[in-house]
């Protein structure tokens, strides 16, 4: 029988996998506590002249919960753009700076329609673009959005590179 506290190690594990995969990619990671949760907080700031010379600050969030929902992952990425753009400093955005987030989360109780919210656009709050990922432990499935959107679109192929190696190990 596969008990809770396996279930638990699942997630644990994939957290702890990803905070390796965010420090070999050159983010500052830490752990927080929020309200009683764990949280792995990644950050790692880009420049490219080809983003119209910008700096992008992008933020990696990850915890692990007992189930997802779409109530949940929503919460959740608010907490998170609010959390990154508190937490930016430097130059406001829009001048030569813009924010990007990862509101992850991992459970092995997973809403589908959690996945499908995920997966189907990269989210724009308070001047940042966020790109929720669910992470199903159990059937090892991540659902985040993969595509071009009109704004924010010269960050897409970073996003997916990003996504790419941090959530699904490649």
């Amino acid at each position: 029988m596969y008990g809770q506290h396996e279930q638990a190690g699942a997630a644990q594990a994939y957290l702890a996998s990803l905070e390796g995969r965010l420090t070999a990619d050159g983010c500052a990671t830490r752990w927080e506590d929020w309200s009683g949760v764990p949280v792995l907080v990644g950050r790692r700031a880009d420049f490219r002249m080809r983003w119209m010379a910008t700096k992008l600050h992008l933020f990696t969030v990850a915890a692990a919960v007992p189930e997802i929902t779409v109530a949940t992952v929503s919460a959740f990425t608010d907490q998170v753009t609010k959390y990154a753009k508190d937490h930016k400093g430097g130059l406001p955005v829009g001048l030569q700076n813009g924010i990007g987030a990862f509101p992850v989360l991992v459970s092995d109780r997973v809403d589908p329609a959690a996945v499908h919210w995920a997966e189907e656009q990269q989210r724009l709050k308070f001047a940042c673009m966020t790109r929720p990922v669910v992470v199903d432990s159990g059937r090892q499935y991540v659902g985040m959005y993969r595509g071009k959107p009109a704004l924010g679109r010269v960050y897409a192929s970073h996003f997916v590179e990003k996504g790419t190696a941090y959530f699904y190990g490649a």
